[in-house]
C-alpha cells in the first residue's frame, strides 16, 4: 500500500545521490561517520526521505551532523 508520503525509486536515488554529494563536499562536519551507514538507516525511514525531500524541495539543504551511536539516529541540519 502506498500513500502520498512515499517517493519513487527515482526521486529516492536522486535524493540520496544529492545527500550524498553534500556530505561528500562537507566531510569536515562529520570526519567519524560514513555514507554508507547514513544511507543504510535513512533507506530504512520512508517518512524521513519524505521529509528530507521536501527540505529539499523547497530550498533548503539538509545534511548530516551527527550519528548517535547508541540510539542509531541520524541527526540533520
Amino acid at each position: 500500500m502506498s500513500n502520498e508520503k512515499d517517493l519513487s525509486l527515482e526521486q529516492r536515488e536522486e535524493l540520496l545521490d544529492i545527500l550524498n554529494k553534500r556530505f561528500e563536499k562537507h566531510i569536515n562536519r562529520h570526519e567519524d561517520l560514513d555514507w554508507s551507514s547514513i544511507q543504510a538507516k535513512l533507506e530504512e525511514s520512508p517518512e524521513k526521505l519524505w521529509s528530507l525531500n521536501e527540505m529539499e524541495r523547497t530550498g533548503g539543504e539538509p545534511d548530516v551532523v551527527g550519528f548517535d551511536k547508541e540510539k542509531k539516529r541520524v541527526h540533520l541540519y
